[in-house]
């Protein structure tokens, strides 16, 4: 197995360049590679990124196959996504200006993904990186005092609505119009559901940490910060809070006993995350594998156009 690192010193994702595989195609180097080494890779770089081997959107599914096989839907996410092919997302498409704040890709549901990958079909004229963040750095950044205080637990809260509110509806969220089904759904991630005149309701408790399952890290695991107000800005928070009532947002955290979480935690959660980072600055042709558990990711503002596909898998 013949790549190179990018970078020296600090950890940065692991850079697999064409021009040191010998491969012509990236599909073919990872079936020459084999699924079990490519897993033991992943674990122990956390990060890869394969550079060089110009995978064009037309290559991209037998790349996706071997990287993220038994794709999942994303079912049960919060972030705003169009579907573009057999469980294949854009990534997030928060207006262009804004920062994604690091977080790992369904952490706040009972099931989560357990790799990640990115495709940038188009890279941005100017911005658009995708940050990542080892999570155990991450949680050991924070001062004891957040940590203790988020050592019991959280409650997220969903206010989806029935196809006009604010914030996603049931049926973007979970993919289906049968309520049936979706109730299956959240009987099995242990959730507490309520249906109302305007929508759905949804009350989960989540742990704020996990351990990874082969190395047994513990990672800083959660979504607090995106579902708080304070990580909206002064000006989109006071703006809600002017309208709704916090457990009529459409989404809302607490502490798993109900307590309101402090916005100075939310802050220090937001900075310390984007300040711990290391950005990967795409290149169109660029894809990215990451472990969800061992890394937060993000994305930086970005002017121009830019297309980054996301797809998700368990295995």
């Amino acid at each position: 197995m013949d790549t190179v690192e990018s970078g020296s010193g600090a950890w940065r994702p692991y850079e697999i360049g064409a021009d040191k595989t010998g491969a012509s195609a990236l599909v073919d180097w990872l079936d020459e590679l084999g699924a079990d080494v490519l897993a033991d890779l992943l674990t122990e770089r956390k990060a890869l990124i394969f550079r060089g081997f110009g995978v064009s959107p037309e290559a991209i599914e037998p790349v996706l196959s071997r990287l993220v096989p038994d794709r999942l839907p994303y079912v049960h996410g919060n972030s705003p996504r169009t579907k573009v092919g057999g469980n294949l997302y854009t990534s997030t498409e928060y207006p262009q200006k804004y920062t994604i704040s690091m977080h790992n890709e369904l952490s706040y549901a009972h099931r989560w993904p357990t790799r990640l990958t990115f495709y940038c079909e188009k890279s941005a004229e100017t911005g658009g990186a995708t940050p990542v963040l080892d999570g155990q750095l991450w949680l050991d950044s924070l001062d004891a005092e957040v940590r203790e205080a988020f050592a019991g637990g959280i409650r997220y809260v969903q206010n989806l609505h029935d196809g006009f509110g604010f914030g996603k509806s049931w049926q973007d969220t979970f993919e289906t119009d049968d309520r049936a089904a979706v109730e299956e759904f959240l009987r099995q991630s242990r959730a507490e559901w309520e249906w109302g005149p305007d929508g759905l309701r949804v009350t989960q408790l989540r742990p704020s940490t996990t351990k990874h399952p082969v190395t047994g890290a513990e990672v800083w695991f959660n979504q607090a910060d995106q579902w708080h107000p304070a990580g909206l800005g002064d000006d989109a928070s006071a703006e809600l809070y002017d309208i709704l009532t916090p457990d009529e947002f459409p989404q809302y955290v607490t502490f798993s006993d109900g307590t309101a979480i402090p916005d100075a935690y939310i802050e220090q959660i937001i900075d310390r995350g984007l300040e711990s980072a290391v950005d990967v600055d795409w290149r169109s042709g660029d894809v990215l594998l990451i472990d969800n558990v061992l890394l937060a990711h993000g994305r930086r503002p970005f002017e121009g156009t830019r297309r980054v596909l996301v797809a998700m898998s368990d295995t």
